[in-house]
């Protein structure tokens, strides 16, 4: 089987992903597809760093934009998109790029997965819920460490959704989510470049991007969305920093607290990001986010695209 080809730039969040994508567009025939879980919501654009819309006109982007923030966007909905949209860039002669932070959907379409067919329990679902109220998210995250430690290595306590789901998937089953998820041969081949910087910098780089997400107006993107009707305990509201703003907007913290918690936050999801995309992985072609980066990942892209 001769399998079109297809380039993947991913890393933490604050690396340079959507800069070197651009940069990449200039001189390779690309389209970009967003592997972001947050990027796919409509109206949330400050917090998610979503290309502008300028950057946008640059080069054909997709999967961005695509969900209504009131409701869960699953990945099996995102998996169906994303490979509709890939298939089409195939199809007009391009290559698709994947840009984004978001572990799972990636190696979901890398790896093929095919997806567990368990339908929702709505009423073990509100339970599993209330022990997160009641006991703490990481109580329940670690209940899920006890039957399926995989699945809670690769994701944060924080998102009670997908702890939710790994959980239910088990309960109703008898057999972990990781173990469920069969993977399939991927109709194309691969190049993954990861961008990565030094623990430190990293952190003062998202410190200074929160910085101006907030002078962008972050805080009215967050009230916008909450006065158009999306409760505080949406799945989109959870995102990093607007679960923190939405807590700003509603008086339990100040914003100086509030924008400390954001900043905390997101150090943590940067982390959490290395759970997915680890160091070790020889399938990721690691450069250091520097002045070089680009030379060095246009080096590997055209060898991947035009060899």
């Amino acid at each position: 089987m001769n399998r079109p080809p297809i380039v993947a730039i991913v890393g933490p969040t604050a690396a340079g992903k959507t800069a070197l994508s651009l940069a990449l567009a200039e001189t390779l025939p690309i389209e970009i597809v967003s592997v972001d879980s947050r990027q796919v919501y409509r109206g949330m654009d400050i917090g998610t760093a979503k290309p502008t819309p300028s950057q946008q006109a640059q080069v054909p982007h997709h999967l961005i934009d695509v969900a209504d923030p009131r409701r869960e966007f699953s990945l099996a909905e995102y998996l169906a998109l994303a490979r509709t949209a890939i298939q089409g860039v195939h199809q007009r002669g391009r290559v698709p790029l994947l840009v984004g932070g978001t572990g799972q959907y990636l190696w979901a379409l890398l790896e093929a997965w095919q997806i567990p067919a368990v339908p929702p329990d709505p009423q073990l679902r509100r339970e599993l819920e209330t022990v997160a109220e009641s006991e703490g998210v990481e109580a329940l995250h670690r209940r899920l460490a006890q039957v399926d430690p995989s699945s809670a290595e690769r994701i944060d306590p924080r998102n009670v959704r997908r702890v939710v789901r790994a959980l239910e998937i088990y309960q109703r089953t008898g057999t972990p989510a990781s173990r469920m998820r069969r993977r399939g041969d991927a109709p194309f081949r691969a190049c993954i470049i990861g961008l990565t910087l030094p623990r430190q910098e990293l952190y003062s780089r998202i410190d200074r991007r929160v910085d101006g997400m907030m002078e962008q107006g972050w805080v009215q993107e967050v009230r916008a969305l909450l006065d158009g009707g999306i409760p505080r305990d949406r799945p989109a509201m959870s995102s990093v920093g607007y679960q923190e703003l939405a807590a700003y907007i509603a008086e339990d913290t100040s914003l100086e607290e509030a924008i400390r918690n954001t900043k905390t936050a997101t150090h943590r999801y940067a982390r959490h990001q290395y759970a997915w995309f680890r160091p070790s992985d020889v399938r990721i072609h690691w450069l250091q986010a520097d002045s070089e980066a680009e030379e060095r990942a246009h080096t590997l892209a055209e060898a991947h695209v035009r060899p």
